[in-house]
């Protein structure tokens, strides 16, 4: 058997991942660029917006192999992550690679069958496999060691245990990062960093700070536009009283619904976002209006105070 460690992939190398559903093939082909990778589920996603539509597979190889022969052509290196446990389903991707003069790697992913499938009640239920499925995926990836993988055509089996890939995903990881905080001699997300760190990266296109409103008793506000659609959302850098920073977004005031004054609500992630433009935080209880004050319930107040002056009455009479 011969082990291959991350850095002596060769450039022009193919590597196909072989191993059942739950073997953790994802998680290893992720320690690649995206760019690189070709993975069935994905493209079962891209042609049917469900990546578990098993009607779909047809059309996810058919797209997965024009794909590979065009990164082939390019001489690209190339991961594939799918089950790939039948010659069948190889013989293909190797045929490709040889057309064009790359090296195709099998990289086997030998989990236990059962921690495969115990790992399938944690997907969600469009993407479980079940047991006898999986066993018998796995039953022909050993099928296929035993018979030698290296005469199907491939040059190396490596096993996913032997691979040294920690030290490069890492490297990838801290120069984004760095890119990020602009120490790259970039310009670096600046003051975006914060946006991203607690409502994600998608929403940083549709982020504008808008320096100079004074609509949020002077922190800083910023909008988030798409159409007609927006929402407003200031920076407090004193949550509490606490030194604490965190977002508000504005929704109605929950008092009066012709009110001229502002009323937030804290936002702690992108679902408060969506929430908040759904309407669903309109009576939130922690929304304070600028010009009515705390979202509190007088009414409630009010039936309490009325029980304590009964209860005094009551009182006052047994004495």
């Amino acid at each position: 058997m011969s082990e291959l460690c991350c850095w002596q992939m060769p450039e022009n190398g193919l590597v196909v991942l072989i191993g059942p559903s739950g073997a953790g093939k994802t998680t290893i082909a992720n320690t690649w660029p995206a760019s690189q990778v070709l993975s069935l589920d994905a493209l079962r996603e891209v042609v049917s917006d469900d990546a578990g539509d098993q009607d779909a597979t047809g059309d996810a190889v058919a797209a997965l192999h024009l794909l590979l022969e065009a990164r082939m052509r390019r001489r690209l290196f190339t991961v594939i992550d799918a089950t790939n446990v039948t010659r069948a389903s190889r013989e293909p991707l190797i045929a490709a690679a040889k057309r064009h003069g790359m090296l195709p790697i099998a990289l086997m992913v030998a989990t236990p069958g059962t921690v495969c499938v115990d790992r399938q009640s944690a997907r969600p239920a469009n993407r479980r496999v079940p047991e006898e499925v999986v066993i018998r995926q796995r039953q022909d990836m050993v099928d296929s060691q035993r018979r030698g993988l290296k005469s199907e055509g491939f040059i190396e089996v490596a096993y996913s245990e032997s691979l040294y890939q920690l030290l490069p995903f890492l490297e990838r990881l801290s120069e984004r990062r760095q890119a990020d905080l602009g120490l790259d001699d970039g310009d670096g997300l600046g003051d975006l960093l914060l946006p991203r760190r607690v409502f994600g990266p998608e929403i940083l296109p549709l982020w504008r700070w808008k320096d100079g409103s004074n609509i949020a008793d002077g922190d800083r506000v910023a909008e988030i536009r798409l159409g007609q659609m927006y929402l407003t959302l200031a920076l407090r850098t004193d949550v509490d009283g606490e030194g604490d920073i965190g977002f508000d977004v504005a929704v109605p005031c929950p008092h009066d619904d012709e009110c001229t004054g502002r009323a937030w609500v804290p936002a702690y992630s992108v679902t408060c976002l969506f929430r908040a433009l759904n309407g669903d935080l309109d009576d939130d209880e922690d929304i304070v209006c600028t010009v009515h004050g705390p979202n509190t319930d007088d009414d409630q107040d009010d039936d309490v105070d009325g029980a304590d002056f009964e209860e005094q009455d009551l009182e006052a009479i047994r004495s």
